[in-house]
């Protein structure tokens, strides 16, 4: 009988994870396997495919503009996850306060994401228009002379494409500081207080060390959709 008591909640539970589990493997398991091994076939889908093993690697690796798109988003990498998780940090640290609207601003705040990249791409790009974009008017109108070439200049469209990322994805990294900031329990806050610590130091002492661990979460996540990068530099900039 205990037998039978013991293997039922593992039943149930398979049965409730079975239509995940086949999405899962149906989109993404095999997707992944198919790609893997068509990597070492050359040809056309749907035509005839002929097995050239670790050609496409070697052609791959023997590639200058690889090495380049690499660095590149080496780089995007490193200037976008500090940024975004910073950002996602403070935003979250501002909606938790006890601000009037904070409410409204969290849906303002995480709206951007459910938007497409395509939107995205497609805002920014005419916001940082030479001659009769917004930020060129704001330029303009602070008294900037000339006209500058937001997404014809390196610099500069690095500098277009963090920031459509940031308004794009800093919502989502502030939801999940904000549900990590509610965790905490208020009792470490006011032994704090009663310690005589001041709002710096109770950021430093109590609220960074209990979000350690989400943290670590949203720098991981951030760095893994950061290597994703393509829609943003090939929308905004071609």
């Amino acid at each position: 009988m205990a037998e039978k008591t013991g293997r039922a909640p593992v039943a149930a539970v398979l049965l409730l994870i079975a239509p995940f589990m086949v999405f899962y493997l149906l989109f993404t398991v095999y997707p992944l396997a198919a790609g893997l091994a068509l990597s070492f076939f050359d040809g056309s889908i749907g035509g005839e495919m002929l097995f050239v093993g670790l050609k496409n690697y070697l052609r791959l690796l023997a590639d200058g503009i690889f090495w380049r798109t690499l660095g590149n988003t080496v780089l995007f990498v490193v200037i976008s996850t500090p940024v975004m998780t910073g950002v996602g940090l403070g935003l979250a640290l501002l909606v938790d306060s006890r601000l009037r609207g904070s409410t409204v601003l969290r849906t303002v705040l995480f709206a951007p994401f459910v938007l497409s990249i395509s939107v995205i791409s497609s805002i920014w790009a005419y916001i940082f228009m030479p001659y009769t974009g917004l930020a060129s008017f704001i330029c303009h109108r602070l008294g900037v002379e000339g006209e500058i070439l937001w997404l014809n200049t390196p610099v500069w469209a690095w500098l277009v494409i963090v920031v459509a990322t940031v308004w794009w994805t800093v919502g989502f990294n502030m939801v999940l500081f904000l549900a990590g900031l509610q965790e905490i329990p208020g009792y470490l806050y006011e032994a704090a207080r009663i310690d005589g610590a001041g709002r710096w130091r109770r950021f430093w002492d109590v609220t960074l060390p209990s979000l350690k661990g989400l943290l670590m979460l949203v720098v991981a996540l951030q760095v893994i959709a950061s290597f994703k990068l393509f829609g943003q530099p090939f929308l905004i900039t071609g």
